[in-house]
């Protein structure tokens, strides 16, 4: 069973960086061919994939977010980590990381999620 938990500070100010991190278990992080992603829900509105980074360590970003944000990954503690800077109000949202099977072309797990509130 893979389980994925997010963790990182509940509360950013504004115009500083975002840190959270996804610990894995259940699966190698490195296991071909998995991505591991980033999605946020802002409150009152849908999902947004922020990007992803691939079992090889390749990192993808959605265009819209791609200035300000860095995924990375630490395969000694099976972690993945998003950063985002200058951070703003709009960017208050619930934050998931999940796993891409490409097999069933989708997500087939996901973390609880994680409430992350930026103050201005």
């Amino acid at each position: 069973q893979v389980q994925l938990q997010e963790s990182g500070p509940d509360l950013v100010n504004s115009s500083q960086t975002l840190s959270l991190t996804c610990t894995v278990s259940g699966r190698s992080i490195t296991t071909s061919y998995y991505y591991w992603s980033w999605i946020r829900q802002p409150p009152g509105k849908g999902l947004e994939w922020m990007g992803a980074i691939a079992y090889d360590g390749s990192a993808y970003y959605s265009p819209s977010l791609k200035s300000r944000t860095r995924i990375s990954r630490d395969t000694s503690k099976n972690q993945f980590s998003l950063q985002l800077s200058s951070v703003t109000p709009e960017d208050t949202a619930v934050y998931y990381c999940a796993r891409v099977n490409p097999v069933v072309a989708g997500y087939d797990y996901w973390g609880q999620g994680t409430q992350v509130t930026v103050s201005s």
